[in-house]
């Protein structure tokens, strides 16, 4: 197939990533695929003045920004500036994937020869920051969904009506996020994501940090994340904290923990659970995203929403195990994200885009059949039969 993937800014995301590794592997399975994205949008003089008021200094550029697809071998396209994305951006091709509400929004407008209109949602993203109602309404867009988590079909079953849904889950590269067998630390340490994103629940996983830090005062934090932290959400004197690690190098800072939080109010996943995972770190985890289906069975534990109380407790309680019980812990969750591959994930996404495909071509047929000018070919050879019989038996000549 010919796959058109339009995307908004290229960046370091979670999203983003999960977008770069299907478009890698369907291009190493012979589609022939290619990347639209466009480019930061310029700040306002009034964001810039937003910004120095807040001690944040003036926003510089973000034109050379990295990203996952820098060093992929797809074709990519970057538009002349922040727009919508037309039909002169994009090839005619067999299907186009929309990644994001705005972008749904401008897919929803090419034209039929750019290809079979697919929706791949990684969110529900109904957020303040964001229009609601223009987000809502790009999920009842004439448009094939696949998404990456149980909780988003049924959220498009129960809420908007879709019951034909692709599921196609991301996985975890095991070469770059990996660890051997091993030990608790010898001081006792706890790690997280850090994010001023409030419904990434940062401030859920410092209170349960700090709780469990009274009973257990040796408790040391790591914790990365993509800006430097806020005044508002301060992190705790000894933490050790690094902003945009090394790809390479995450895998260090998930593997020196004894667990890793995910506190999050909302999630669409959360790629951190199975990164850390694999690092052979077990996961404490509100159930956002996939979180519930990850950690079921023992991989891993599951605590209320809005609950830091709770949280800390899980906290001590991973780190109060006997080694040789942590190590248990430890090796379940390796063993839980091993049995479902990049491989998997990317075939139930190519099946989903084939279903897109499908339902466009039934959908053309429908338009065609509704219309009055329309002859089944089948119905008018059977009605040609028949005046034919019909004039034989009254000698008229055909």
């Amino acid at each position: 197939m010919k796959i058109t993937f339009v995307l908004p800014t290229l960046c370091l995301t979670g999203g983003i990533r999960v977008i770069s590794i299907f478009a890698e592997r369907l291009r190493k399975l012979g589609h022939e695929v290619f990347v639209i994205s466009v480019p930061h949008p310029q700040p306002s003089l009034r964001q810039q003045v937003k910004s120095l008021l807040r001690g944040r200094g003036w926003i510089g550029t973000t034109e050379n920004e990295p990203s996952f697809f820098d060093k992929l071998d797809v074709k990519q396209k970057i538009t002349d500036r922040y727009r919508p994305v037309e039909d002169k951006d994009v090839p005619d091709a067999d299907v186009v994937v929309a990644t994001w509400w705005e972008t749904a929004e401008w897919v929803a407008k090419l034209s039929p020869s750019k290809g079979a209109k697919a929706y791949f949602l990684q969110h529900h993203e109904v957020f303040d920051y964001l229009p609601q109602g223009r987000v809502e309404a790009t999920w009842m867009l004439p448009m094939h969904k696949i998404t990456i988590s149980h909780w988003l079909v049924e959220l498009a079953r129960t809420k908007y009506g879709d019951r034909q849904v692709s599921l196609a889950p991301p996985s975890v590269d095991t070469k770059q996020f990996y660890a051997c067998p091993r030990h608790k630390q010898s001081v006792p340490t706890i790690g997280m994501m850090y994010s001023t994103i409030y419904w990434k629940g940062t401030d859920i996983a410092l209170k349960a940090f700090s709780i469990a830090a009274k009973k257990n005062p040796n408790l040391r934090l790591v914790a990365f994340g993509v800006d430097a932290p806020s005044p508002e959400l301060p992190l705790p004197a000894n933490a050790e904290y690094i902003i945009q690690p090394d790809q390479d190098k995450i895998k260090d800072y998930y593997s020196k923990c004894d667990a890793w939080l995910l506190a999050s109010r909302s999630e669409g996943f959360g790629l951190p659970i199975i990164e850390a995972m694999a690092c052979r770190t077990p996961v404490i985890s509100t159930p956002a995203g996939a979180a519930p289906e990850i950690l079921s069975g023992g991989s891993g534990i599951l605590v209320r929403p809005e609950d830091p109380e709770e949280m800390a407790k899980a906290i001590e309680s991973i780190c109060n195990l006997p080694d040789a019980e942590w190590q248990a812990l430890s090796e379940a969750a390796y063993a839980k994200i091993l049995n479902y591959t990049w491989e998997d994930a990317t075939a139930h996404f190519e099946a989903g885009l084939k279903v897109a495909v499908d339902k466009s071509k039934q959908r053309e047929v429908e338009i065609i059949s509704s219309s009055p000018y329309y002859v089944d070919e089948n119905s008018a050879q059977s009605e040609l039969k028949e005046v034919t019989e019909k004039n034989k038996k009254l000698k008229v000549p055909c």
